[in-house]
């Protein structure tokens, strides 16, 4: 086997290692263009939880790498004159160039061929092989050479950073977040060696252009942060090597490999450094490879199994790293909106990757005191007496909107059952709706509710529009009141150009085979070329539609809902309105945002003065419509600020499904920080929701602040007891319905 690594950095020379230790004889060489001593950068850090599987691929390296660790457990967060510490985290740094070191020397103690200041000129000078391994970094000529092959994207990010070093021995991980004159400077720091640390400094462009500092004035930028630092490192050096200001590139590939080419690490893929190291990332890759040519015993099928096995791990750390990313490209918002206490926590949790509950574990008394003042602020807001020593988990602290108080802050998200006949609900609803009650959830929200015959999405959907509606709903209301603790809200809508289809399990948005009733939205726009093309809607149209959102809240306040849903998103009626992509209107209610919100607004006003002013209204929206010319998450700020101009109290926050040709971007609590925005800049309580399953994730959200109520619903589909679960794990009491009294004596055995 002949191997060529292209790329003489941790990454190439830890594959060569492991290639050569599985295959003695192989003829393997590394091309490093630069000298065997030069390496950008001063420190990498490796957390605990990430090396196992270094000791498995080669005990000998993995010895000599952690042997000459700088090992902390400490985070420490340096805000507004504060100091918050968080510990039982255990990280590990250590010099890149001795890393750098070892791995050469444990390659020529193998016989691997080491070649440094030889340029790659020609990639295809180095395919004469079985394999050409490409570990050339952010800037990959081969990435750059074979593009078509490998269809790279590249995404420059706005904030600047530099990488600096210091002979201050930093005692811990230490964040520090200062402002001065020119704006918010963020710190990454740690220890990598005795008397030697790593220190990022990162800002945002703008704060950077008023520095007056040029991207490449190495001295000039040394000289400034000794001087922005000064009260933290002691009149310690500022030390630089090719420390230029740089723009964050996420970089990805569609391909990974082709014929006998393959990237890895910063080549095919980046992650930000607020996660972890991207060394480790890259000799993570080299592991797989190696671990893949070890299993097929061929180099095409490896490359194959590498990709397939290796590219969703990497494609999730990168969403998360991305979540991270984002969090200190918007700083400024938590610096200024957080009181530090949960500043701190959400800096710690802001990858959504660690959890309260994985805090606890590390650091069970730093989670106590943000238990505590979670609680506190929970009995300052509702009126409700919360202890806080202990204190309940913040899932089960009250929360209020204006007269209603919910016992906790998990909800039942609305789920269309399509059980229902000319919009009249059933035993099943009652089931339905009065389990997840006794469940434990705090409010339940009904399913969508559509304010007439003709705004269904289908023949199955509930209805507030016949009388007989109002004694259907009654029936469930008085359930949940009568038998549980729980507060239920009624979710109101129009189906707009997502009417008369099928039912849910029959075909979602497909039209009815026969039967169909006519359609209307904004504009004469149909949702797929399937769907019926709806009429553009007249003044007279809108009047009708306001006048059944009324009538509908006025039979939904007779049957006794403890809160109204107003459904904004979706692409339903209201939401069409809202975006660009869907109102393509040249009238007063057609054009910019304001306009385009004019008859949702109309419609919520109408809502808003017959509801009962003790009783809460919310809104759901969605926050981006996915879609390159539609709604954007600054967007989603401004429609919340107007919504809560008209007495709005809580919006939902939720996403998507305006087009069919959305692009989203999945992920675990992948609408969470849209809710974070919106809470923040627009000042208005919140409801998150999207892949939310565990009392972990809950937990997490409320105490960062991301939302005020958590929405689930596959998670209460699956389980309806979903909450009476997670206080019971959490050595939460919640007292039981007087039926069910004797499960007090009971021990479940899982």
């Amino acid at each position: 086997m002949k191997i060529n690594c292209l790329g003489g950095g941790p990454a190439g020379l830890y594959f060569a290692i492991l290639m050569k230790k599985a295959y003695p004889a192989a003829e393997i060489r590394v091309i490093e263009r630069n000298r065997a001593d030069d390496t950008f950068g001063f420190g990498v850090v490796f957390s605990d939880a990430t090396l196992e599987n270094f000791a498995e691929a080669d005990q000998e390296t993995y010895d000599r790498i952690t042997g000459s660790f700088a090992h902390w457990d400490d985070i420490h967060i340096h805000f507004k004159g504060e100091v918050l510490r968080s510990t039982g985290h255990g990280f590990s740094g250590m010099s890149r160039k001795l890393m750098l070191n070892i791995l050469q020397e444990r390659a020529r103690a193998l016989d691997i061929d080491l070649r440094f200041e030889t340029e790659i000129d020609n990639p295809e000078d180095w395919r004469d092989c079985d394999l050409v391994f490409a570990a050339d970094g952010v800037n990959s000529l081969i990435r750059d050479a074979y593009a078509d092959r490998f269809e790279p994207n590249v995404d420059f990010r706005p904030n600047r950073f530099v990488w600096l070093g210091t002979d201050y021995p930093f005692e811990a991980f230490t964040f520090h977040f200062i402002e001065n004159e020119h704006g918010l400077w963020r710190t990454h720091c740690y220890r990598y060696m005795e008397g030697m640390s790593t220190l990022i400094l990162e800002c945002t462009n703008d704060t950077f252009d008023k520095t007056g500092l040029e991207v490449t004035d190495e001295a000039a930028t040394a000289a400034y942060t000794a001087r922005l630092l000064e009260p933290f490192i002691d009149g310690a050096e500022v030390i630089t090597n090719r420390s230029h200001w740089r723009n964050f590139p996420i970089i990805s590939c569609g391909n990974w490999s082709f014929e006998n080419v393959v990237l890895i690490g910063d080549a095919v893929h980046t992650a930000h450094f607020s996660i972890g190291s991207g060394t480790k990332l890259a000799m993570e890759d080299a592991i797989s490879l190696a671990d893949a040519i070890k299993e097929t015993g061929e180099i095409p099928a490896a490359l194959q199994t590498y990709e397939e096995t290796r590219k969703p791990e990497v494609e999730s750390l990168q969403r998360a790293a991305l979540t991270s990313l984002t969090w200190f490209e918007e700083t400024e918002r938590y610096y200024d909106r957080l009181e530090p206490v949960q500043f701190g926590f959400s800096l710690l949790t802001r990858s959504l990757r660690i959890s309260h509950e994985n805090l606890k574990l590390r650091d069970p008394d730093y989670v106590a005191s943000i238990d505590s003042w979670f609680a506190e602020q929970a009995a300052n807001q509702s009126g409700v007496n919360v202890p806080t020593r202990p204190a309940p988990p913040p899932m089960f602290t009250p929360f209020k909107l204006r007269d209603m108080t919910l016992r906790n802050r998990v909800v039942v998200s609305p789920m269309c059952q399509y059980s229902a006949e000319d919009g009249t609900i059933n035993d099943w609803h009652l089931v339905h709706l009065g389990s997840r009650a006794l469940g434990g959830a705090g409010l339940v929200m009904t399913e969508m509710t559509d304010i007439s015959r003709e705004g269904r999405i289908s023949p199955g959907c509930a209805g507030m529009y016949k009388p007989e509606h109002v004694a259907a709903w009654r029936r469930v209301v008085d359930f949940v009141h009568g038998h549980s603790e729980a507060k239920i809200g009624l979710q109101l809508a129009h189906a707009g150009r997502k009417a008369s289809t099928k039912l849910g399990w029959e075909g979602y948005d497909v039209p009815l085979d026969e039967g169909n009733w006519p359609v209307m939205a904004p504009s004469s726009i149909p949702y797929m070329e399937i769907n019926q093309v709806p009429r553009e809607m007249t003044r007279v149209d809108m009047d009708q539609v306001r006048d059944d959102f009324v009538r509908a809240a006025e039979m939904g306040e007779e049957a006794g809902f403890d809160m109204l849903e107003i459904h904004f998103a979706h692409g339903y009626l209201l939401s069409t309105f809202i975006s660009p992509l869907t109102n393509r209107r040249t009238d007063a209610y057609g054009g910019p945002l304001e306009n385009r919100m004019r008859f949702p607004l109309e419609c919520f006003d109408a809502v808003r003065e017959a509801w009962p002013a003790h009783k809460p209204i919310s809104v759901r929206i969605s926050a981006t419509d996915w879609k390159e010319g539609g709604t954007t998450g600054a967007d989603a700020v401004r429609i919340a600020a107007m919504l809560k101009a008209q007495g709005c109290d809580i919006v939902d926050v939720s996403a998507g499904q305006v087009v069919a040709d959305q692009e989203p971007l999945y992920g675990r609590l992948f609408q969470t920080p849209f809710s974070d925005r919106v809470r923040l800049e627009a000042g208005i309580p919140t409801m998150t929701v999207g892949a939310i399953s565990s009392y972990e994730d809950v937990n997490s959200i409320l105490a960062a602040g991301r939302a005020d109520l958590c929405v689930l619903a596959r998670a209460h589909l699956y389980d309806p007891y979903w909450t009476r679960h997670a206080a019971f794990a959490q050595g939460h009491a919640m007292p039981w319905p007087d039926p069910y009294a004797t499960i007090d004596d009971y021990t479940p055995r899982v």
